[in-house]
């Protein structure tokens, strides 16, 4: 079902054992909250395109910081500054090296996907924009992908238009390329869509805009857990990603950016160390990245995101994305055996996620119960209402995979969607 064109580069391969070399018990040991029990029953967790949980490693690095360098950064010259400092900058690194960035200075550490958007949109679109300019956005689009741009249009006259989405929940290629010929100024689009799991074929979308003069975003949150991502391959102009769903901590997240176009965008926001030199008769700016870092940073975030891109570089990706896939085709048979389970998006390549309806039970009912039964769903509409609307549906129950879920957690969600039904229908 996923798959392959995960890869930038080319397919991507399966571990020398194929699905059978990930040992997902192992996987599992390493996350502490794997062993919660919620009303009473074992946790079953299956809403990691919400939040993913975090290894103990992760969680290590952080206290580890806060008991033995937290101090803040660039700012000191004792010792706990500079521990906190060469920290800092070294989840940067591992952030470059994570997305095959060409050079760390490229890669602005922002609070997540949604700030990095809101970054791209008033430095780089409200200094670009002129009236009647289009955004061309996608059907599939997080809000955090629809409504900075929504803001920026209003701002600057440009005008949005949105490339439609077929009954499987992909992409209209055809209508793409006619949207193209109207040479919109910027193409922003979800690598993978967080409602239906769709894998967009983000490298060919790229090189289009581009031979239009388009310059692309691609909101890389949902693709950072499952795939691997090489912005130099794809020769995108921005790329973003938060670390909560990559088994890192909340409120931290990285944005690549084009050399040339961080060099010529304003300062995002104003305060400490975005500066180099303060008057009252004029500022002059930092560099790049750091005049887009204004203000005391989430060092400790910063931190947890490093030892999160640690994990994920300690693991076969090939071999963990081909357990997901396997999962996941295990669920989509289970859920098609159920009596009144509707399907909502069935792309040929997707990745992660699956969305279902169930005749007779609204979403947020059979959440409550699943709950109860201590399996955690998302239930609702995923920040994706466009994608809802498309479908004609209120909400969906959303099941989003890991790398630590198993069949037997699908067998769970089952157990409890049979155990719904009876209520409901």
């Amino acid at each position: 079902m996923a798959t392959g064109i995960g890869s930038v580069a080319g397919p991507l391969r399966q571990g020398a054992g194929g699905p059978a070399a990930f040992d997902v018990a192992k996987i599992r040991a390493d996350f502490p909250i794997l062993t919660e029990r919620v009303h009473g029953q074992p946790l079953v967790y299956l809403d990691s395109a919400n939040t993913s949980q975090k290894p103990e490693v992760v969680l290590k690095a952080m206290d580890d910081y806060y008991r033995h360098a937290n101090a803040n950064i660039h700012r000191a010259t004792h010792l706990l500054s500079e521990r906190a400092t060469a920290l800092y900058e070294g989840g940067r690194g591992k952030a470059a090296a994570f997305l095959n960035a060409p050079d760390p200075r490229t890669i602005v550490l922002t609070k997540g996907t949604t700030d990095g958007i809101n970054l791209v949109a008033q430095s780089y679109g409200r200094s670009t924009l002129k009236p009647g300019d289009e955004i061309l956005l996608s059907w599939l689009e997080h809000h955090s992908n629809i409504v900075p741009w929504q803001m920026v249009a209003e701002q600057t006259g440009a005008v949005i238009k949105v490339i439609p989405i077929n009954e499987a929940g992909e992409l209209d290629l055809e209508a793409y390329g006619a949207l193209l010929s109207a040479r919109p100024k910027i193409v922003a689009v979800g690598h993978v869509s967080n409602a239906l799991g769709t894998i967009n074929p983000i490298k060919t979308m790229i090189a289009q805009a581009h031979a239009a003069g388009a310059v692309v975003l691609v909101d890389g949150a949902q693709a950072a857990p499952h795939l691997v991502i090489d912005v130099q391959a794809l020769d995108c102009d921005f790329y973003v990603l938060s670390s909560h769903k990559m088994f890192g901590p909340t409120g931290t997240g990285v944005l690549y950016g084009r050399a040339a176009l961080l060099e010529a965008m304003p300062p995002y926001q104003g305060g400490g160390d975005m500066i180099a030199s303060v008057t009252f008769e004029k500022t002059q700016y930092n560099q790049v990245p750091y005049k887009f870092e204004a203000g005391t940073p989430n060092m400790a975030g910063v931190v947890g995101l490093g030892a999160a891109i640690d994990y994920l570089a300690g693991l076969d990706r090939d071999a963990a994305l081909a357990h997901e896939d396997a999962v996941l085709d295990y669920l989509t048979a289970q859920v098609r055996q159920l009596p009144g389970a509707r399907l909502v998006g069935e792309a040929r390549h997707k990745t992660g996620v699956l969305s279902f309806v169930l005749e007779g039970v609204h979403p947020h009912d059979a959440g409550t119960i699943l709950d109860q039964q201590g399996v955690a769903v998302r239930t609702g509409q995923h920040c994706a209402q466009p994608v809802m609307d498309r479908f004609c549906i209120p909400a969906t129950i959303r099941a989003s995979l890991g790398i630590y879920n198993t069949r037997e957690d699908i067998d769970a969600l089952i157990r409890g969607l049979h155990k719904v039904r009876e209520l409901f229908v």
